[in-house]
């Protein structure tokens, strides 16, 4: 996997907003959390990240992911206007800079959903931001996500695995751990909306909490 560190001007300097970055490993339930925030009445932003993969079956266009082909990436990558972009599994991913640096600026909460190398890039750049790491109940469950949602071919699935057990070393690189267990989706995302509420009141984190 190749991770591609934005230029200094890239950076966003003391955002009046709040920057919360949720990660994980693959087969986690990143995007079944990200869209189950969606559907609360916060007042969040969620970025939406560009990718040069195929959509999958039901996600759109500008609302899951930006689908863009490769020389288009490759425009935007040229023009500075991704916050941070990195190769994953064979396609590339980007977080589109401008409308972040738009919403912080009017002192909004903006969530990003990206990956263990894009949260480690994004914590060199920002100097106000959350990190919070979706984590599995356990190795077995995380498999029996990637097997179960049928979307890698088995090669793909063992590579993931592999990848998924080196993330879970970076754990304390993040500020807070939520573990997403199996079937508790609304739990997990209030979860994430608490710590959200208390850094928005100015709380300290205490050291990588685990829930």
């Amino acid at each position: 996997m190749l991770s591609q560190l934005p230029s200094d001007a890239n950076a966003i300097e003391n955002p009046s907003g709040l920057l919360v970055i949720l990660s994980g490993p693959s087969g986690v339930g990143k995007d079944s959390v990200y869209n189950q925030m969606k559907t609360s009445c916060k007042p969040y932003i969620f970025a939406v990240t560009a990718t040069t993969r195929s959509p999958r079956p039901n996600e759109k266009h500008e609302k899951d992911y930006i689908f863009l082909s490769p020389a288009e990436f490759d425009e935007i990558v040229d023009t500075g206007g991704f916050l941070e972009w990195a190769q994953v599994y064979g396609n590339r991913y980007g977080v589109p800079k401008a409308p972040i640096n738009d919403a912080l600026a009017k002192g909004q909460t903006v969530v990003i959903k990206t990956d263990v190398q894009g949260a480690s890039t994004i914590k060199k750049l920002i100097s106000r931001a959350i990190f919070i790491f979706l984590a599995p109940a356990s190795m077995k469950e995380l498999e029996h996500r990637l097997r179960n949602r049928l979307t890698e071919s088995k090669p793909d699935v063992s590579l993931r695995l592999r990848t998924a057990k080196a993330e879970m070393g970076h754990q304390a690189m993040f500020d807070y751990t939520v573990i997403n267990h199996e079937g508790e989706l609304e739990r997990t995302v209030s979860k994430i909306e608490a710590i959200i509420n208390k850094e928005q009141e100015g709380e300290q984190p205490t050291t990588n909490p685990t829930g």
